[in-house]
């Protein structure tokens, strides 16, 4: 799903009525810019290791996933540990994971570059549930007794908001699932002059669960404009419209990473949105490094407090 600007092709919304439809509004054109990797200091798409850290190498899990899991037994005294599974670029999300997690455990799962695969993999009702599965078993193989997920959180980059859209559909999902985190990455098609709004429905529901403080859920957005589908902008701010409310504007701030800045964000309860320019392939790939902020600023705390 990487992609530059590009003209407006035919069937894509050009104008929308001010009071319904203000999100379909597209990124000015201020944003259409891509820093060169000297400018950030670091190529987004190749960002340096830094191990493993406080983590064993990943451990394969039945199908198609890997487990990031602590050196140091994670475990509580009943036999519970806390994670987040990852969809689409695993790898880069380590990179940021190890910086800031050390009792957690990471799965990461990448199956390709389209969102149809991601969602395909979890069609079936019972897929999620597989996967925690598998996990619970390979964290007790690893700790040497009986484990179990105590809270689960769902993190996607680009593509692989396919999976979250397809495991918030199911009853299973909707009960585990308690924290959402989506990294440049949640499109859906145009449909009767506006956004397929079925498409976004499992979001939309967990975003207004967020708001009334019973989960957690971190979106960003670049300012790419993708051929023929709704952006990450367009997406984003419909999930703020549906929660009454509008982005302000806001200031690039030092702490992002990779050349990123800040053009606006939403905040309410446990739900979070912000907002970036940029256009380009470092763009897209620069939203990983969100995660390792995310991790500590929000979720974290969420899950100590609880």
């Amino acid at each position: 799903m990487l992609a530059v600007a590009a003209p407006l092709l035919s069937g894509t919304p050009t104008h929308a009525a001010p009071d319904r439809a203000w999100f379909l509004g597209k990124p000015p054109r201020a944003t259409q810019t891509e820093k060169p990797v000297l400018e950030r200091g670091v190529n987004p798409c190749n960002t340096p290791d830094p191990g493993f850290v406080a983590y064993n190498p990943w451990t394969p899990l039945t199908g198609n996933g890997l487990a990031l899991l602590p050196t140091k037994n994670p475990l509580s005294e009943n036999g519970e540990f806390d994670v987040v599974i990852h969809f689409h670029g695993h790898d880069p999300a380590r990179k940021e994971w190890v910086r800031v997690m050390s009792r957690e455990v990471l799965v990461g799962m990448s199956l390709g570059v389209r969102s149809g695969v991601y969602e395909a993999a979890f069609q079936a009702p019972d897929a999620f549930q597989t996967l925690l599965g598998e996990t619970e078993r390979t964290v007790s193989a690893r700790y040497g007794r009986s484990a179990r997920a105590r809270r689960v959180a769902l993190s996607a980059w680009s593509a692989g908001y396919g999976a979250v859209e397809a495991i918030l559909r199911t009853p299973f999902g909707q009960k585990r699932v308690d924290s959402v985190l989506l990294l440049d990455g949640l499109h859906c098609d145009y449909a009767n002059g506006g956004l397929d709004e079925a498409g976004l429905e499992p979001f939309v529901r967990f975003a207004k669960q967020a708001v009334a403080g019973d989960r957690l859920m971190v979106v960003s957005h670049s300012s790419i404009v993708p051929p023929g589908y709704a952006s990450t902008t367009e997406t984003s701010n419909y999930l703020v419209h549906a929660l009454g409310g509008r982005p302000k504007s806001a200031k690039p701030r030092p702490s992002d990473p990779f050349g990123l800045e800040l053009l606006s964000r939403f905040d309410k309860m446990g739900f979070h949105m912000l907002g970036f320019s940029g256009n380009g392939a470092l763009d897209h790939c620069a939203h990983v490094g969100l995660l390792r902020d995310i991790l500590s600023v929000h979720l974290a705390p969420r899950w100590k407090r609880r």
